[in-house]
């Protein structure tokens, strides 16, 4: 089983399409207005904004969340909490052993709150 599919509320679907399309870096795969919905590709789970949807938390996997709050920071996207770590993974649960899992949380066009997450290499 894998998952298919996440669905994020917007009251302003062309403001959401814009705002995903930066954090994500990609243009969605489709748009359908009426009745208000836009997929957006991540991996093989697609995100779906759409008006009738209820606010959700998703968290998006990034290379390092410290960089990409400083470039988010620059664009104007409101941090609700800087990156911080969660956990030192000494086991190897759920990446190498040893690896720091750090966390963020940023809200969106919409007003949703949206995490980023990254296993990194110990800071000194």
């Amino acid at each position: 089983m894998i998952l298919h599919q996440v669905a994020q509320h917007a009251d302003d679907l062309d403001r959401a399409v814009a705002f995903y399309t930066k954090l994500i870096g990609e243009p969605p795969i489709g748009i359908f207005d009426p009745p208000g919905l836009a997929f957006f590709r991540l991996g093989e789970t697609r995100l779906l904004i759409e008006r009738g949807a209820p606010k959700a938390l998703i968290y998006l996997r990034v290379d390092d969340v410290r960089s990409a709050v400083d470039q988010l920071r620059a664009d104007g996207v409101e941090i609700a909490s800087e990156p911080h770590v969660i956990f030192t993974d000494e086991l190897g649960q759920f990446g190498p052993p040893g690896a720091q899992e750090w966390m963020a949380f940023l809200t969106d066009s919409e007003g949703n709150m949206v995490g980023l997450a990254s296993q990194n290499d110990p800071v000194d």
